[in-house]
């Protein structure tokens, strides 16, 4: 348009044209001399390959929309920080399971365990030290989330629910051998070690026997079988333990005949040796003395609700399950025995409908288990967490560190692989520092290296650089045992939130902000809900209609 413009008028304006001309020219003789000036500077150039040695990144916000972090619903998994300094809070809400290293105090409960029980509208199972999570969230979650809540406490006089193990053998079927085994198994083996040595073993064996006696006996006599009653049978002080071995192997249980199994069971005791036998009584007395405690002894001995209820109530149902610091380890067994049963009953069915799985479950289900390790090695855990998703149970497993789930598991454990989601605070240990740094993957950084040459206190003649392509972890570990904490006042309150990463299969890294349910107005106003004085109570009936002992052939309930 300027030689347009210029045919039209440059009579009438030459001198102008002719300075923005000669502007122009100048300005583009310049351009031309600095492109020729930095291609002979640069011809000789080596360009660097910056994804040599790999292509890891810190996540942005594209990749947690694809993770579903975003979603408005499900379980808060952290918090994200944009380029504007926006803090957005991250939640889950698929099936997948989330595991959690954070090292004590370092902000877990405040951060995630609270504002998801503050979120989560769906049933739930809490293990809770010390009773903190019931006392800041069972008020919300009862009055506007719409859940029945109960604690479990078995230490304590009168604010528990009872849950008595034996009311979830199915006797007089096929599965009550089963059953039975894999209570008496979770009694002798505490600590999930495995049966070790012969008096586990043969103890085991014993109770499996002295189990199905005293319910069938129960049944058949009008008491409540229980493991208080199991532990009074054996350690009955106005009979011989002869005659209960005797009593074993000729008990009418069923249709007026003896049980197979709790014969031989009888039997076995009969034939050893004195001085075994009574070692194999008191091994398996040993494991029941939890249970000689009266506020332990009665609440468990009848049960307020139904582990069905959970997922099949009209309500949704929350279970807390608390232990007080100082009877946490002696309240292990019996735990592990409520965590185990929950997990066996409740995956335990799944239906098809043209060709793809339907929910027959009425709610959801959030396995909250804070410390997990603490409840040592529970393999059904282990073995189930790859399919319970299809079952609605959703796991949110927390852990100290990687050597903690080890010391439980074992260093080819499955928990870690099976938990789509992994989230980490600061760790302590140099262990979980290196698994993390290798988890946010490697990336290529390009090193320019400057070499310069000439005459001492001259000038310098020769001036050369070279590029070279290394690797490095996106985090080194030292750079994650650095991770910033949070920050704390003199009484140890936390006054500013610290740094987390946040992983997510196939997915890059996320680095992401604590979050602090206090500081947050509608979090600190939902935990401000008192707790409700007393539990609520079920009334549920046995999870299996057990039949009435009778003279008459049995129906076999499959």
């Amino acid at each position: 348009m300027i030689l347009v413009w210029a045919a039209k008028w440059y009579d009438e304006f030459p001198r102008e044209f002719m300075y923005s001309g000669s502007l122009g020219v100048l300005v583009g003789c310049g351009f031309v001399f600095a492109i020729v000036i930095y291609q002979v500077f640069t011809r000789h150039k080596v360009k660097a390959e910056e994804k040599m040695h790999g292509t890891a990144r810190w996540a942005e916000k594209r990749d947690l929309e694809d993770a579903g972090f975003f979603d408005n619903e499900g379980v808060y998994v952290g918090g994200w920080v944009d380029s504007s300094g926006t803090l957005h809070y991250l939640r889950h809400e698929g099936p997948e399971h989330i595991l959690c290293l954070a090292p004590t105090r370092s902000g877990k409960g405040v951060g995630l365990v609270i504002p998801t029980l503050l979120s989560w509208r769906h049933s739930a199972v809490i293990t809770d030290l010390k009773g903190e999570l019931w006392a800041l969230t069972a008020g919300w979650r009862q009055e506007h989330a719409g859940n029945k809540v109960l604690r479990f406490e078995p230490a304590s006089a009168t604010a528990s629910v009872k849950f008595n193990p034996l009311d979830y053998i199915r006797v007089a079927t096929e599965n009550e051998v089963g059953d039975a085994q894999n209570l008496a198994t979770l009694i002798v083996d505490p600590d999930g070690k495995g049966l070790q040595d012969h008096w586990q073993k043969t103890s085991q064996s014993l109770l499996v026997g002295c189990i199905l006696h005293i319910i069938y006996k129960a049944k058949r006599e009008g008491f409540v079988a229980s493991l208080p009653a199991v532990d009074d049978m054996l350690a009955d002080p106005s009979r011989p333990v002869s005659e209960l071995w005797e009593e074993m192997t000729t008990y009418p249980h069923w249709n007026g005949e003896v049980h197979p199994l709790v014969a031989a069971s009888g039997r076995d005791m009969l034939d050893r040796p004195e001085q075994e036998g009574g070692s194999v009584l008191s091994t398996a007395k040993s494991y029941l003395s939890l249970y000689r405690d009266p506020v332990v002894r009665r609440n468990v001995e009848s049960s307020d609700f139904s582990i069905k209820d959970l997922m099949h109530h009209d309500s949704p149902v929350s279970l807390y399950i608390v232990t007080q610091p100082n009877d946490k380890d002696r309240l292990k067994p019996l735990i592990r025995v409520v965590v185990n049963m929950i997990i066996r009953l409740l995956a335990d069915k799944m239906d098809f409908e043209n060709g793809r799985p339907v929910a027959h479950y009425k709610h959801r289900l959030l396995m909250m288990l804070d410390e997990f390790p603490a409840l040592g090695k529970l393999d059904i855990m282990q073995e189930s967490l790859a399919f319970v998703a299809g079952y609605g149970l959703k796991c949110y497993l927390i852990v100290q560190d990687t050597a903690q789930l080890n010391a439980a598991y074992g260093r080819d454990e499955s928990i870690t692989s099976n938990c789509h989601v992994r989230i980490a605070y600061a760790p302590n240990r140099m262990d979980t520092a290196q698994a993390l740094s290798t988890m946010t993957g490697e990336t290529t950084v390009v090193k320019e290296s400057v070499t310069e040459s000439g005459k001492r206190g001259g000038r310098l003649d020769n001036v050369s650089r070279s590029y070279q392509e290394v690797k490095r972890n996106l985090l080194t570990p030292d750079e994650c045992l650095r991770l910033p904490g949070p920050k704390k006042d003199a009484t140890g309150g936390i006054v500013e939130a610290g740094d987390m990463l946040i992983f997510s299969a196939g997915r890059p890294a996320a680095y992401g902000k604590q979050i602090l349910y206090f500081m947050d107005p509608a979090f600190s106003a939902r935990a401000k809900i008192p707790a409700p004085a007393k539990s609520d109570r079920l009334h549920s009936a046995r999870p299996v209609d057990l039949p009435v002992i009778t003279e008459q052939e049995p129906e076999i309930i499959v």
